[in-house]
């Protein structure tokens, strides 16, 4: 006779889990959705905040641990970082685009003629030679012919600014996010060791050092590098007089981070220099575009931390992926995050192979 009293009480529990159980993945959803937008920005401000930790340990030691004046000077000295070279690079962009707009209009633009061997390229060639003789000729004709072609290219060039400007505007809130997380470091580190330990009781601690250490060596090895070469790469162009060097340097910051020369650039750039600079600039830039394009070489042994072995093609798929999903921030955030799983699902199948040894040893 007890029988249907228990079955109805085991029936009662079931559909209170399963309310309790719905109703929570219901405000977790709730929760997710509402921080979506702002998830790949704190993210990132939280990649950055474990790569610039130890140096800020170092400059709290040296101001006698007045943590928050030194979580304001690597704030203001981030973001300047940040902006002048930005700022730089985008003046020497307008600059350029504005007198070569003048040198249109003026007619005063010079073209160099083609050489004979562009004929002789399969498929294009002769378009190609035609086109270019053409322009070599008249310019400004031959702009006047492909009107909608022009405005099509504009309005791309323009959206694509207007996305590295929002793209920057996130950088930045994500730095000071970053310094956010530096003043309740030690709360926060000692959050993420207790759920560390609750997923791993065994590895947590362990699992949380290394993805820290992951964080710090692939942030310093891949993107550290990366701004590098883009700066310089910058840099070279802008004592070179090139139009756009700005953007320019922004897509040697995307092939750099996705494990590419940025000689992809700086060579048709070099072709251009010879063109329309003297010998001796023409020189001096191909050789300053070599050292930049092959400077990841001496660099990455240097910045790379041990330990740290992340194939290019997860790098490359981070780095692409991140961007398509994220923009410009997720550029950044999607390197990092698939390189730091690489790095988890090989320390995973590690442990797992002492474990199968010692069950065979058993056997």
């Amino acid at each position: 006779m007890n029988l249907p009293v228990n079955s109805n009480n085991s029936t009662a529990q079931a559909i209170e889990i399963a309310i309790r159980l719905g109703l929570i993945f219901l405000i977790l959803a709730w929760c997710l959705q509402i921080l979506s937008p702002f998830i790949s920005i704190v993210a990132w401000g939280a990649i950055i905040a474990v790569a610039i930790y130890t140096p800020y340990l170092k400059l709290v030691e040296k101001l006698g641990g007045r943590k928050k004046l030194a979580v304001t000077l690597i704030a203001v000295i981030g973001i300047a970082i940040i902006l002048v070279p930005i700022i730089s690079l985008s003046s020497s962009m307008v600059d350029g685009a504005t007198n070569l707009g003048d040198q249109i209009s003026e007619g005063t633009i010079h073209v160099p003629a083609p050489p004979a061997y562009v004929e002789e390229w399969p498929v294009i060639g002769k378009k190609t030679y035609q086109l270019w003789l053409q322009a070599s000729q008249n310019l400004r004709a031959v702009l006047e012919r492909y009107p909608d072609q022009l405005t099509a290219i504009g309005k791309k060039m323009l959206g694509a600014a207007a996305g590295v400007g929002g793209g920057l505007l996130q950088f930045i809130v994500s730095f000071l996010i970053a310094t956010v997380f530096l003043v309740s470091a030690d709360s926060a580190n000692a959050g993420l060791r207790r759920m560390a330990k609750r997923l791993t009781p065994n590895q947590g601690d362990e699992l949380l050092d290394m993805s820290t250490s992951t964080i710090r060596s692939v942030a310093v090895g891949v993107i550290g590098i990366a701004f590098i070469q883009a700066i310089l790469g910058g840099l070279g162009m802008m004592f070179a007089g090139v139009p756009a060097a700005g953007l320019l340097a922004i897509f040697i910051l995307v092939l750099a981070i996705a494990q590419l020369p940025p000689l992809l650039i700086l060579g048709p750039v070099a072709f251009y220099v010879f063109s329309a600079e003297s010998t001796t600039v023409s020189v001096i830039f191909l050789i300053w575009s070599l050292l930049v394009s092959f400077s990841d070489a001496v660099l990455k042994p240097l910045f790379l931390g041990r330990g740290v072995d992340v194939p290019m093609l997860v790098i490359l798929l981070g780095a692409i992926g991140g961007m398509i999903t994220s923009g410009i921030v997720g550029l950044f955030v999607g390197a990092i995050v698939l390189a730091l799983g690489y790095k988890l699902v090989g320390e995973w199948l590690q442990w797992g192979e002492p474990a199968k040894e010692n069950l065979e040893q058993e056997g």
